[in-house]
């Protein structure tokens, strides 16, 4: 039995455009996105395989892939429900996001001084790879990592809430080699309401460890 369905979209194919084109989101969700389920669910049978034979040889490389497909599968999860076609613009009190609105200034100094960071982080990701604004635990405070692949430069216990995706099937159809172009207009789609309850949710956990 499958652990890991393909979820559905919370929209339908054209509603980010003109930020993102129906033909992108119908073959980045309903391709590439299943392929890292599809991928999960396989390395996973593969390793109860090794369990049971009790035969280790391969665990390397299939921990390596549970990893890449399982982080592949989460990202686009949030991803999804990270934009919106009435998105965009920043978050505001008067929106009801006020809480992540304060959190941001304080994490970042200003609002600004967040975009600039976090679409530098996603435009300068080293090959394929994500830019990610997370809620780092132990401090309590917002942090933006970088996602090289699906994997790497996070901090353990950090929780993403709002993720640019700077693969080149997020864009290449559309914006062709202008990865900065497409950062830039993703501005335009983010659901501050969802990026909002992911913060809020994140705040309510326990930390891993004392400050």
């Amino acid at each position: 039995m499958a652990i890991y369905t393909l979820p559905e979209l919370p929209y339908d194919y054209a509603a980010l455009a003109p930020v993102i084109s129906p033909e992108i989101i119908e073959l980045h969700h309903d391709k590439h996105h299943a392929a890292y389920v599809k991928g999960a669910n396989d390395t996973l049978e593969q390793l109860e395989e090794a369990r049971d034979k009790e035969q280790w040889g391969s665990v390397n490389g299939l921990q390596k892939n549970l990893a890449f497909h399982l982080s592949g599968h989460i990202l686009h999860s949030i991803y999804w429900h990270n934009m919106t076609g009435d998105g965009g613009g920043e978050p505001l009190e008067k929106d009801g996001v006020g809480g992540l609105a304060d959190a941001i200034a304080d994490s970042f100094g200003s609002f600004g001084r967040f975009k600039a960071h976090l679409s530098k982080a996603s435009a300068t990701t080293q090959g394929s790879g994500w830019g990610v604004l997370a809620y780092e635990p132990v401090s309590g405070r917002l942090i933006v990592e970088q996602v090289y692949d699906h994997q790497g430069n996070v901090g353990q216990g950090s929780v993403p809430i709002l993720v640019f995706d700077a693969w080149e099937h997020a864009f290449y159809l559309q914006y062709r080699n202008q990865k900065v172009d497409f950062i830039e207009a993703m501005w335009q789609v983010v659901n501050w309401q969802d990026v909002a309850k992911r913060y809020a949710d994140a705040k309510n956990r326990t930390p891993l460890i004392a400050p």
